[in-house]
């Protein structure tokens, strides 16, 4: 018997009816509309009383209009009578600001935990969070899956030869050495320092790459500054292959240009974000879908709910 019902929000459809798809389910029937104002509005058109909910959302793109939607679905469910509410964020928004840089800034992270939290939130499944200390911000359970665990045995379905994973910072350092352990290949590391918010530089290099085909890891690609200035230090240093994984691809300004021009022969990212179709249409880029591995979260965990009532 499966009473868990799932609705979604409005910023990844494509995503949400392949994980209703895996799961053989239909989405939970809302309507989500604008006021005249840009006000939102949100009625729940399903029986919801004492039914555990999903709410699906990706908060990669126009974060703070759908983080808004969230709160009010939220609201909206939680006033419904749900028995409980767990909200799936694929992408979590505002992670990179999880900490005071300097005095005057706020840690908009942990603000967007109390607002989900306060909202009607009981549990969170999220996925590759950018900072683990980011679990520590909400007071309810968080269940934070991993890519690697997906995204590995799709990398080793590629038979790379002669590979070495490269973390192209300090931070990506863990999740680089769980992919070279699993790989059972060796480890480099870049140490950058950010001049600006468009520039980084080289400080020292860990590593041998010289000959080998480097699988380049990062949680995200943004401007793709980043990623094609560690390709490029790789590629300086006799790197012979150049494949690019990253769970997040935001994909702003100019990056699918500078991954155009960049040594980077493949650069695979999940859909935990909508990806236009110029992006899917890039020679460069493959697109893997995260459908099973947050279908599989959600299926367990209602298992799990629908135990704990009988």
């Amino acid at each position: 018997m499966q009473d868990f019902i799932i609705f979604s929000g409005s910023s990844h459809p494509v995503l949400a009816d392949e994980i209703a798809a895996y799961l053989g389910v239909n989405l939970g029937k809302r309507d989500v509309c604008l006021f005249p104002d840009g006000e939102i509005y949100i009625e729940i058109l399903e029986p919801i009383q004492g039914r555990d909910v999903f709410v699906f959302q990706s908060l990669g793109e126009n974060p703070n209009f759908h983080i808004m939607e969230t709160l009010i679905m939220l609201d909206a469910l939680k006033r419904g009578s749900a028995a409980s509410i767990t909200i799936v964020l694929p992408y979590f928004a505002y992670a990179r600001q999880d900490r005071i840089n300097k005095p005057g800034t706020p840690i908009t992270a942990k603000l967007v935990a109390d607002l989900l939290t306060r909202a009607g939130t009981d549990n969170l499944i999220t996925m590759d969070l950018h900072s683990e200390a980011i679990e520590g911000f909400f007071d309810i359970p968080v269940q934070h899956l991993l890519s690697s665990n997906y995204l590995i045995p799709y990398c080793q379905s590629l038979n790379i030869e002669n590979a070495v994973v490269v973390a192209p910072d300090k931070g990506g350092i863990k999740t680089a050495s769980f992919y070279a352990k699993e790989l059972r290949v060796p480890l480099a590391l870049i140490d950058k320092e950010r001049v600006n918010s468009f520039h980084v530089e080289m400080r020292f290099f860990v590593g041998d790459v010289k000959g080998k085909s480097v699988i380049l890891l990062d949680d995200m690609c943004s401007t793709a500054g980043t990623l094609v200035s560690a390709a490029n230090i790789c590629a300086e240093l006799g790197a012979q292959r150049i494949i690019a994984i990253v769970t997040h691809g935001l994909f702003i300004q100019d990056a699918l240009e500078k991954i155009e021009e960049s040594p980077i022969e493949m650069l695979i990212v999940t859909n935990s974000i909508p990806l236009s179709d110029e992006i899917a249409r890039h020679t460069k880029i493959k697109i893997v879908s995260i459908a099973p591995l947050l279908g599989e979260a959600i299926r367990k965990r209602g298992s799990s709910l629908l135990r704990m009532i009988q």
